[in-house]
């Protein structure tokens, strides 16, 4: 299927400073894609720009087939964008802000109550409807923000920095929002700086640094693009001599006080880096292994 989120070779300034470069990227139909980089790495002007909140000064974006900007007003009916600043009315209750929300969409005001009602069950906050949102936790008010942005049923959502705060039961129901809204065809930009969040949500990811895309693809493809190596830790009763580890696969990384860091070239290796650190350094005390993740590969990329 056609992407309903492309990007190619955008480009933005603020005066002298390049906010972004030439930057890609591709999202379809059912698709989650994490906008991953460290702060002001470009990733909020971003999805502005997607939202039509900003303009650009060179490149091409299309939402739901429609060209920015000339489209502008026919790509805002398609997408549903939710800042990371919390956009809602405290004194109002969950149900009339989402009511709020969904008249300023252009819904007609019986599918407007409809739909708040239907996406208070979605985010799971059917129980709190009438409250006012000045009660709600952190968390409870990122699911409402999240609701607001999907009164209209949006095939393109686009999503920056949702989790921010939030307890881990809320941050559970938001992945399991964004999933469901997914599996029902939207294409999601999920923009965010937590590595454990791309993995776990996201299909794809897209890493942003100073403006411009350094790596794309799956968590997985990422990780091994980058080389970075599964680490084992191991403790032993004596401290290690020097050339104790001479296991093909290995590569000792780091040995101080009984502990040493040993990088290896697969998993297969470990019972040899084990057997040989118990014939150098007695009783193995603690051993660990570290797989490379997306936060590693990040490091590596960005160096920060």
């Amino acid at each position: 299927m056609a992407p309903l989120i492309l990007v190619d070779g955008l480009r933005k300034r603020y005066g002298t400073r390049v906010a972004l470069d030439g930057v890609g990227l591709a999202v379809g139909p059912g698709e989650i894609v994490g906008l991953l980089g460290p702060n002001g790495a470009g990733k909020s002007t971003t999805l502005s720009i997607l939202a039509t909140l900003l303009p650009f000064d060179a490149g091409n974006v299309t939402i739901a087939d429609h060209p920015l900007p000339a489209a502008a007003a026919r790509a805002r009916r398609e997408l549903g964008f939710v800042p990371q600043q919390v956009a809602l009315y405290p004194t109002l209750s969950a149900r009339e802000n989402l009511r709020f929300f969904a008249r300023t969409l252009g819904l007609a005001p019986r599918e407007a109550a409809r739909s708040a009602a239907d996406v208070l069950s979605l985010i799971g906050l059917e129980s709190r409807t009438g409250e006012p949102v000045s009660r709600f936790s952190v968390g409870m008010r990122r699911r409402l923000n999240l609701g607001c942005g999907i009164l209209h049923r949006p095939r393109v959502l686009l999503l920056d920095e949702p989790a921010v705060g939030v307890d881990p039961q809320s941050r559970e129901r938001l992945f399991e929002t964004v999933s469901a809204l997914a599996a029902g065809g939207a294409a999601v930009l999920y923009s965010t700086h937590q590595m454990e969040e791309a993995e776990r949500l996201c299909a794809r990811v897209v890493l942003l640094d100073v403006g411009r895309v350094v790596a794309s693809g799956t968590p997985a493809a990422l990780v091994a693009q980058t080389g970075v190596s599964a680490t084992v830790r191991v403790r032993t009763a004596r401290s290690l001599p020097v050339g104790w580890l001479a296991t093909e696969g290995a590569r000792l990384v780091d040995a101080a006080n009984g502990e040493a860091a040993v990088a290896i070239a697969h998993s297969a290796v470990v019972p040899a880096v084990l057997a040989a650190a118990m014939r150098a350094g007695g009783e193995i005390l603690d051993f660990s292994l570290h797989r490379p993740t997306l936060a590693d590969a990040f490091l590596s990329l960005t160096g920060r």
